[in-house]
C-alpha cells in the first residue's frame, strides 16, 4: 500500500506535463498567422546598403507596404457580362442556327419542288382514299384489289371533273368573248356619258397602245408559250410521279411508315410512334371536311349564278370547288372570278347579286360548315393560314399554298402530342409522393382545409 501514492503522485505529473505541452501548442498555433505578417519597413537611410533580407522563407510573397494604393480584384469575363446580355446571346446564336437550319431546308426543297410537291399531293389524295380502302376490306376484298378498285376510281373521277371543266370552257369560250366584247363597249359607252370627262380620242389613244406593246412584246409572248409548255411537261411528270407514289402508299403505307420509324433514334421512337396516327387522323380529317366544304360552296354559288344567267356557271362551279382547297385566298379569288365574269356579261345589278350570292355562302361556310365539320382537331388560328399560305405560294407557288394549311395542321397536332407525351413521361419518372403529405402533393388530391381559428 506504500507504493500507491507515489505511484498516483508519478501519474499527476505526467498529466500535468501533457496538459503545458498542449497549452504550449494551442499558444504557437494561436500565435502562427501573427508570425507571417511582415511589419512594416522602418526607417531605413538609402545610404546605409542594401536592406537586410527578411528572415520568412524564400518562397513566401511579402504583403505589400501599407502605403501601397489599394488595387481591386478583376472579375471573371462571364461575370462581367450581365444576365440579361448573357440570356440574349445564347438564344440569339440559337436562333441564327436554326433560321440557317429553315434556310438549308427551303433551298433543298426548291430544288427538288418537282418532287417533293408530288409526294405531298400523294399524301393529300392518300388522304381522301385511305377510308375507301379500309371500307373495301372490310366486305371481303383483298388488300391488292381493294387498293387497285379505289386508286382506279379515284383517278377516273378526278381526270373526269378535270376534262369536264376544259370541255366547258372550249364549249363557252366564243360566248364568253362575244359578253367580254359587248361589256367592254357598254363600258366604253359609260366612261364617254360619265362624269370623269373621258373623250374617244383618249380611249383610242388607250387601246392604240395596248396594240403597240402587243406587237412589240412578241418575242416575250412567245418565249412565255415556250415556258408554258415546259410547265405543261412538268405538271403531266408530277402527275405521273403522284399517281405512282399514291398508289404504294395506299398499298403498303403501314409497312412504309415501320420503316420510317426504323431511322428515328430509340430514344425518341416511342414518341414519333404515337404522334403519327395523331397525325395522320388529323391530315384525313382536314382533307374530308375540305373536300365536303369545298363541294357545298361549289354547288350553291354554282346554283345562284346559274339562275342569274350567268355564262360558264358550271365551269365557275368547279373552279371554286378546286380554288377552295387554298384556304382564306381561294375563297375571295375564286368569288372575284364569277363576280368579274357576271360584271363583264351581265351588267352591275347582276354583279352585285353574284357578290351578294358568295358572301352569303362563304360567310355560312366559315362560320358553320368549317367548325362542324372540321371540328376542333384540325382548328388552325387564321393569322396562321395566312402566313403559311404566303410561305407555301413564295416556297412553292399553287401547290405550296395548297399543302401549307394540311401540313400545319398536322404540326400542330404533332407538337400538342408530343408535349403532352413528355409531360406524361416525366410525371410518370418523377419519384411518387411518400409521408404525411402525400395526399397534399398527389394529383388531383382535394385542397387541405384551412386552419381553425
Amino acid at each position: 500500500m506504500t507504493r500507491v501514492p507515489g505511484w498516483l503522485g508519478r501519474l499527476g505529473g505526467r498529466l500535468t506535463r501533457m496538459g503545458e505541452r498542449l497549452e504550449e501548442r494551442r499558444a504557437a498555433a494561436e500565435d502562427e498567422p501573427h508570425r507571417s505578417e511582415v511589419p512594416a519597413p522602418p526607417d531605413y537611410p538609402p545610404d546605409a546598403g542594401p536592406e537586410p533580407a527578411p528572415d520568412s522563407a524564400p518562397d513566401q510573397v511579402p504583403l505589400p507596404p501599407a502605403y501601397a494604393p489599394a488595387v481591386a480584384a478583376r472579375l471573371e469575363p462571364v461575370a462581367a457580362v450581365p444576365w440579361g446580355l448573357r440570356v440574349a446571346a445564347e438564344a440569339g446564336w440559337r436562333l441564327l442556327v436554326l433560321a440557317a437550319a429553315v434556310w438549308v431546308l427551303a433551298r433543298a426543297i426548291t430544288s427538288i419542288q418537282l418532287v417533293v410537291m408530288a409526294f405531298l399531293a400523294a399524301l393529300l389524295i392518300t388522304a381522301l382514299l385511305h377510308p375507301a380502302v379500309g371500307r373495301l376490306r372490310s366486305l371481303g376484298l383483298p388488300r391488292g384489289l381493294a387498293t387497285a378498285v379505289t386508286f382506279i376510281t379515284g383517278f377516273v373521277i378526278m381526270g373526269l371533273v378535270g376534262w369536264f371543266v376544259v370541255w366547258q370552257v372550249m364549249e363557252n369560250i366564243d360566248t364568253l368573248s362575244e359578253r367580254v366584247q359587248e361589256g367592254i363597249d357598254e363600258l366604253q359607252k359609260w366612261l364617254l356619258e360619265s362624269p370623269f370627262h373621258v373623250t374617244e380620242d383618249q380611249i383610242k389613244d388607250i387601246a392604240k397602245n395596248l396594240r403597240d406593246a402587243v406587237g412589240t412584246n412578241t418575242e416575250e409572248i412567245t418565249t412565255a408559250g415556250l415556258e408554258g409548255v415546259t410547265v405543261v411537261v412538268e405538271f403531266l411528270t408530277g402527275i405521273l410521279l403522284a399517281m405512282f407514289c399514291t398508289l404504294f402508299l395506299l398499298y403498303d403505307g403501314k409497312r412504309i411508315w415501320n420503316w420510317t420509324l426504323k431511322a428515328v433514334p430509340a430514344q425518341a421512337r416511342p414518341g414519333v410512334a404515337g404522334a403519327g396516327p395523331k397525325a395522320w387522323r388529323t391530315l384525313t380529317a382536314y382533307v374530308r371536311g375540305t373536300v365536303i366544304v369545298a363541294l357545298i360552296d361549289a354547288i350553291f354559288i354554282g346554283i345562284g349564278i346559274y339562275f342569274l344567267d350567268v355564262p360558264m356557271a358550271v365551269p365557275l362551279a368547279v373552279f371554286i370547288f378546286l380554288f377552295a382547297f387554298i384556304p382564306l385566298v381561294g375563297a375571295v379569288i375564286s368569288g372575284a372570278l364569277a363576280v368579274v365574269v357576271a360584271l363583264v356579261t351581265q351588267g352591275v345589278f347582276t354583279a352585285l347579286m353574284a357578290l351578294i350570292v358568295v358572301l352569303a355562302v362563304q360567310q355560312i361556310e366559315g362560320h358553320v360548315l368549317q367548325p362542324f365539320i372540321l371540328g376542333r382537331a384540325v382548328r388552325v388560328h387564321p393569322l396562321a393560314v395566312v402566313l403559311s399560305v404566303a410561305a407555301g405560294g413564295m416556297v412553292g407557288g399553287i401547290g405550296g399554298a395548297v399543302v401549307a394549311v394540311p401540313l400545319v395542321a398536322v404540326a400542330n397536332t404533332v407538337v400538342g402530342y408530343l408535349r403532352a407525351y413528355s409531360q406524361e413521361q416525366a410525371l410518370r419518372m418523377s419519384p411518387r409522393p411518400h409521408g404525411s403529405t402525400a395526399v397534399d402533393v398527389a394529383p388531383g388530391a382535394p385542397p387541405s382545409p384551412p386552419p381553425a381559428d
